[in-house]
């Protein structure tokens, strides 16, 4: 009993010091900020691009189809830190080499180019799924009122795919705020890598506790919002063979 007692004060005075506690969560809130920036950003060029490419996928041209696919594919196989470090590293010696400096790119918008475009890539997959999940006599019967297929996508089909897609892109949304933390592999100053820093200088881990707390109470209002999300919509999303 003695040595799991004093393995949970270890713990304690380790990883759940009140002190640095109290003195490291102010100095994390600016890092929040940066978290707010990257994932604000990054998900608008996601949800955007995700669509674009879910519609690319639906014109006729197999060989346009065959990229965005191969694409997609790509994106999701590639890990998110892996491509993070090829934007920021690769990119900057390529940049600095060939003398093309736009290649170069700062922390913050390195992150906030990798992540959109890997998001973008699940993205697709769940415009496409909620796309195909339309029925298709819904664009039939917009075509029979005089609508092209432009206006019939966008004024009858889009509508019911926004409505079905709304739960998984809120659980994409909580999937990215966390994937935001890898970003400190590029020195990007989010929580995680501010956290690591104060760790560094308070010569104690209780700072990654700390930004796990931020990162939990800002996530979890997000999760009871997709669960409800899920609730209210599921019944209208399953899903319609085209």
């Amino acid at each position: 009993m003695d040595a799991i007692g004093q393995a949970f004060a270890d713990l304690e005075r380790y990883f759940f010091n009140i002190e640095i506690l109290r003195d490291t969560i102010p100095q994390l809130l600016p890092a929040l900020l940066v978290v707010f920036e990257i994932l604000f950003l990054s998900l608008l060029f996601s949800f955007i691009g995700g669509l674009t490419l879910a519609l690319t996928r639906l014109v006729p041209l197999r060989p346009l189809r065959w990229l965005v696919g191969a694409y997609v594919d790509f994106f999701r196989a590639l890990p998110l830190l892996l491509l993070l470090t090829y934007i920021y590293y690769g990119l900057g010696l390529f940049g600095s080499t060939t003398g093309l400096r736009f290649l170069i790119l700062d922390p913050i918008p390195a992150a906030i180019l990798g992540i959109t475009i890997t998001y973008s890539a699940y993205s697709a997959e769940i415009f496409r799924a909620g796309i195909s999940s339309v029925p298709h006599g819904q664009m039939e019967a917009a075509r029979s009122l005089g609508m092209n297929n432009y206006k019939a996508m966008l004024h009858v089909v889009l509508p019911q795919t926004m409505r079905i897609v709304v739960p998984p892109l809120t659980n994409e949304l909580i999937a990215m705020i966390k994937d935001t933390a890898l970003a400190s592999v590029i020195t990007t100053p989010e929580l995680l890598f501010r956290s690591r820093e104060i760790m560094g200088l308070k010569a104690n881990p209780t700072p990654l506790t700390a930004a796990a707390i931020l990162y939990v109470a800002f996530t979890l209002p997000l999760i009871r919002v997709a669960a409800r999300l899920e609730r209210r919509y599921g019944k209208g999303a399953r899903p319609v063979g085209m």
